[in-house]
């Protein structure tokens, strides 16, 4: 065991239709463990909107898969599927069959062997790691759906208010399940600004406002929510920071629209401190995505939106304990995003609390440590 490099692959995408949080999230697990000495690779379809650019760009070896179906699944000529039993239920999101995928990913897997091999995806399930099964050492899963089986060894699921039951019917009873925010992947920015964003929470003051609708936002979810903050009461010295993702189709609108409006507004673009700059802003409006870890860990209180149908679990259980409020996507020109009650004092006080208390910041830690008590070289 002494002097064996731990080999770990990834088997994640991104794109305009998924987004980027899955990469993200991947990105965030192989650099801890790399930090440890593993070696981890990365396995992505080119979808358009893909990471791989990023990816490659931190260090890592990423396979590039060929897109044989138009992510939103519409066919080309040789794609093959598989029958409506055997497909997950966001099948589309693969550009390609399982069968056809799995495929692709045997030769590259066969060359590594890898000790583990790390899927998120939520168009893969049990037949694409059984027909995978003969080339890596253990399976983890990354999932925030509990909608389909599996057999791996490890599972995530690091949605606030998940138990273990939930996956209990999916996976074999020898899977170690990781599920709650006390998991949450989060870069060890995040812990460590920790402190510094809530002790600055004592006593809330709304001068920054923080706008993340995920880093792709290809509806413009960003655009209509400045549009409508234009007649919120915001205080006339509050700034307003926009972050954007640098494959965002709508970026040059939106720089153009922050010109015009009442207050200071920049437009970021591919941030590499988001834990910085959510430790000093004092409210956000925000996608209910992988995001929204972040943001509790560091007591920030969101206006959030459902950009997404897997995102709705996650909005309703941080609105229930206050660490949000719901805003409804669908009527932004009708209601306000903030009103007079959500900047109140009190009001903010009592959401950094609840925020704070849905996670720690430490969860990478504690996953590598499962990772890592998993592994048994042979002798």
């Amino acid at each position: 065991m002494d002097g064996l490099v731990m080999r770990v692959l990834f088997r994640v995408d991104a794109s305009l239709h998924i987004g980027t949080g899955h990469v993200m999230r991947c990105l965030t697990l192989a650099d801890a463990l790399t930090a440890g000495g593993t070696t981890c690779e990365f396995i992505c379809r080119a979808h358009p909107g893909h990471l791989l650019d990023l990816i490659r760009s931190k260090g890592y070896i990423a396979h590039a898969l060929a897109v044989r179906r138009d992510p939103l699944g519409a066919g080309v000529a040789g794609c093959t599927t598989e029958s409506d039993e055997q497909s997950p239920a966001h099948s589309d999101w693969l550009g390609a069959s399982q069968s056809e995928d799995a495929a692709a990913c045997a030769s590259i897997l066969a060359e590594r062997q890898p000790d583990w091999l790390i899927v998120d995806h939520y168009a893969l399930d049990v037949h694409w790691e059984q027909a995978l099964k003969p080339h890596y050492r253990k399976l983890m899963v990354i999932d925030d759906l509990a909608d389909r089986p599996h057999v791996c060894d490890l599972l995530l699921d690091q949605t606030f208010g998940r138990q273990d039951e939930d996956y209990r019917a999916w996976v074999l009873r020898d899977c170690k399940l990781l599920c709650g925010s006390q998991y949450a992947l989060l870069r060890p920015e995040f812990a460590a600004q920790r402190s510094y964003s809530l002790q600055r929470r004592v006593k809330p003051q709304l001068r920054q406002l923080l706008i993340t609708m995920g880093g792709v936002d290809k509806d413009n979810a960003t655009g209509r929510v400045l549009k409508t903050l234009r007649d919120s009461p915001l205080p006339s010295d509050c700034k307003i920071v926009v972050v954007m993702g640098t494959t965002a189709p709508w970026l040059n609108e939106i720089k153009q629209q922050a010109l015009c409006m009442p207050w200071s507004t920049r437009v970021l673009v591919g941030v590499s401190d988001m834990a910085r700059l959510m430790a000093e802003s004092d409210l956000a409006i925000g996608a209910a995505g992988a995001t929204s870890w972040e943001r509790c860990c560091l007591g920030l209180p969101t206006a959030m939106m459902v950009l997404a149908d897997n995102q709705r679990s996650i909005a309703l259980a941080l609105c229930n304990t206050g660490a949000a409020q719901l805003v409804q996507f669908a009527e932004l020109e009708s209601q306000p995003i903030i009103t007079s009650q959500l900047i109140d004092t009190r009001m903010l006080s009592l959401m950094n609390s609840a925020a704070a208390a849905v996670t720690d910041g430490l969860g990478t830690d504690r996953v590598v440590g499962s990772i890592l008590n998993k592994v048994h070289y042979a002798n």
